[in-house]
């Protein structure tokens, strides 16, 4: 409990104000509520200046029910007197919530969102906003927004634009509002102006002050919307002119060997290949050699959908480099890609001269140590490995290009390892995970970006079906057991390792044999684990048929041997983990089984998915969970939906944010403030086109600029590794 004696008003205290007093001797702040604030990362004057509220309440629009105009966007507050769900003869739920509010009753309708009832209580205050229908005698709100009040925003607020803050246990939303009001009062002179008047003036900006006061004192909601677009600009600028910054210190870097194509080594590389390139990997084909001819070093991100060809590509942009007499190298985050790769490159390469050198983890020390001497003196040209290619020990006669496969499986500064030194390599970064627009130009702004978004031609589309009933998953494995009958072979994968810590297929198998007698035999649950689906599959569904199983904790050999036989036929069924998202390609597998797909995210699904159906017969995709929540429904109706991985990253994206979409290893990922890339997309494109306007034309080098330029670079210079001079 708070009291007056905590409160140190910094008006007592004989200091001048600085944005970077401690909350505490802020105005109506004391050591009690600092705690409270230090909770929500708010330390400084500074920190709740820029607090930017997690929404508004926009009290001045709302209607009385008298005066509501059909067909027209408009707001009632009300309270909530009657909630019902139910189900209509085809099958349909209507979820209804009527509100009382005071002068009438309008009543809130949503349409199989079941889910909607839940989200309600009775009693509880609301806003609901949207374009009523006046039916059966009454207003009608259909899908509308939904805001609810609290207690704080509920009673007797005199203003009209409440902003709503994040709170935590023991601080209200009234204290939190006092606590901002007063902070702007008695700092917001204090802001100083770093964005360039005629930013402002092109892009329709208030000044950074004003900004700070219509945060958390609007008038009005243009004001409030005006101030935050203001800051969300803001972010994304600085962010991304110290991409640019970045982009041109690595072009203003040490020069790269010039690789040019010409007739007879286009020729050479082409005919490698058992088909002709799509109009999408000469596209891309011509964009990586025309970056490659010059000596200035490529900093390309190559991004297709799944089965699109990339790796052809990358490819032949390697043999370019070795026939220029330089080394290339493929770099990719598992064992098993890398192994993938290898396979596909040594096959290629079997009638060719070009000596080529596979460097993991997995090799004797006698092996790496020869395969290091060979890099190293230059005898091998053309290297594919793991991350054991950035050990400090690797060293290389003349490397000329770089590819990095799944780069978000690494940390973003592992791309520029290998620009060290006298001549800087050309960098190719590939995903098949398509990355939305939006990422793009923040993660990877500081790259070129090619594309490929066709499918090579005769590539069929996989039919994919989520199984969430016992008599869907019935049917499901009649099918999985026909196409094996029939000679195909089947992905059962599982989003754990296991129930115990075994380390190969007799272990789990000896495991099983310690259940209790039919213990196996039960499936009425899908199992979670890669082990336990082996144990019981191999009794149950899968009973009669040879399965097997790899995940990450198996001994390199023991999985290399399983996917062998898989590859051969002689495993029909690979039960794994996503250790077989990449890299693996059996042209006979045309079914996947995903259990508990909801804990999978959507383009982790696209890549499963893109195991199967990569030769002549059908693929098919099934997609096994009972979860019935909201975001899980919704989800796995994307995957379903929609087969194009740059529809279904963009999904991913909205729903499980950046974090998520690129994996939890991106070093240094979007430090963003204030901007959500997702919501701000128009502002992200003009605010990149404003940096890069800023360093083509050297405006960033000029004293109107330099407040910005020092402010970018007190922000990111470490995590970019930026140039702090000039």
């Amino acid at each position: 409990m708070l009291h007056d004696t905590d409160v140190i008003d910094i008006a007592e205290r004989d200091e001048i104000p600085s944005l970077q007093t401690p909350v505490q001797f802020m105005p109506g702040v004391g050591p009690a509520r600092a705690v409270l604030l230090e909770r929500l990362e708010l330390k400084t004057a500074e920190d709740v200046l820029f607090n930017v509220p997690r929404d508004v309440l926009d009290l001045s629009r709302v209607t009385r029910v008298k005066e509501l105009k059909a067909d027209t966007l408009q707001t009632v507050k009300g309270t909530v007197v009657d909630r019902d769900a139910r189900l209509t003869g085809s099958g349909m739920t209507i979820t209804a919530v009527l509100l009382d509010c005071g002068d009438g009753y309008v009543r809130g309708m949503w349409f199989n969102q079941p889910w909607m009832i839940k989200r309600f209580e009775d009693h509880q205050a609301v806003l609901f906003s949207g374009k009523p229908k006046w039916k059966t005698g009454r207003w009608e709100f259909s899908n509308p927004e939904i805001q609810y009040l609290d207690t704080d925003d509920a009673e007797g607020a005199t203003a009209e634009v409440l902003p709503r803050y994040h709170l935590t246990e023991g601080l209200r939303m009234q204290e939190m509002r006092r606590i901002e009001r007063a902070g702007v009062e008695r700092f917001a002179d204090l802001v100083v102006e770093h964005v360039p008047d005629e930013l402002l003036v092109r892009h329709k900006l208030p000044r950074r002050r004003e900004a700070v006061r219509n945060l958390h004192a609007p008038k009005t909601m243009a004001d409030f919307q005006a101030a935050k677009r203001r800051l969300v600009f803001e972010d994304l600028l600085e962010f991304q002119v110290g991409l640019a910054l970045r982009r041109r210190a690595w072009k203003r870097g040490p020069p790269a060997p010039p690789l040019p194509v010409n007739a007879k080594i286009d020729a050479r590389a082409r005919r490698l290949f058992a088909f002709q390139f799509t109009a999408g990997q000469n596209r891309a084909v011509t964009e990586i050699c025309r970056d490659i001819a010059t000596d200035q070093a490529m900093h390309r991100l190559f991004q297709a959908d799944v089965g699109a060809g990339k790796t052809a590509v990358a490819i032949y942009a390697m043999l370019v480099a070795v026939a220029n007499g330089h080394q290339a190298l493929i770099m990719a985050p598992t064992e098993l890609l890398a192994m993938q790769h290898w396979n596909t490159i040594d096959l290629l390469l079997a009638e060719s001269r070009v000596e080529r050198r596979l460097l993991t983890g997995s090799l004797t020390e006698s092996q790496r140590r020869q395969t290091l001497a060979e890099m190293e003196s230059g005898a091998a040209t053309l290297i594919v490995g793991t991350q054991a290619l950035i050990q400090k020990d690797v060293r290389f006669a003349k490397l000329g290009l770089v590819v990095i496969d799944e780069q978000h499986k690494f940390g973003v500064e592992q791309r520029a390892h290998f620009g060290h030194g006298g001549l800087a390599p050309h960098v190719l970064v590939m995903t098949a995970t398509p990355i939305p627009r939006s990422l793009c130009l923040t993660q990877f702004g500081d790259l070129d970006i090619t594309a490929i978004t066709e499918l090579p031609p005769g590539r069929q589309k996989i039919t994919t079906s989520r199984v969430f009933s016992e008599p869907t998953r019935q049917r499901a494995w009649d099918f999985i057991r026909q196409q094996l009958r029939a000679g195909r072979q089947a992905y059962i994968v599982c989003p754990r390792i296991g129930v115990s810590d075994a380390a190969d297929e007799a272990s789990v198998v000896e495991w099983l044999q310690s259940l209790a007698p039919g213990a196996a035999n039960s499936s009425a649950d899908m199992p979670l684990a890669a082990e336990e689906a082996f144990a019981k599959l191999s009794v149950g569904e899968l009973k009669g048929f040879r399965v097997g199983f790899v995940h990450g904790r198996i001994p390199r050999d023991v999985r290399a041997t399983t996917m062998e036989r898989f590859r051969s036929g002689e495993i029909q069924a690979l039960i794994s983990t996503t250790v077989i998202e990449v890299g693996v390609d059996v042209a006979n597998a045309t079914l996947m089984t995903i259990f508990h797909a909801e804990r999978f995210g959507l383009s982790q699904l696209h890549q499963l998915r893109g195991r199967v159906g990569r030769g002549k017969f059908q693929g098919y995709c099934f997609l096994f969970s009972d979860n019935d929540e909201p975001e899980a429904l919704r989800r796995l109706h994307a995957v379903e939906s929609s087969t194009d991985g740059f529809q279904i990253a963009e999904a991913d994206f909205e729903l499980r944010g950046p974090g998520d979409v690129l994996g939890t290893r991106q070093h240094g990922e979007l430090p963003l403030r204030f901007a959500n890339i997702f919501r701000d997309q128009q502002l992200l494109v003009e605010a990149r086109q404003a940096a890069c306007d800023a360093i083509d034309t050297g405006a960033i080098d000029t004293a109107e600029y330099a407040p910005l330029k020092l402010h970018v670079l007190d922000r990111f210079a470490t995590l970019m590794d930026l140039p702090q001079t000039g």
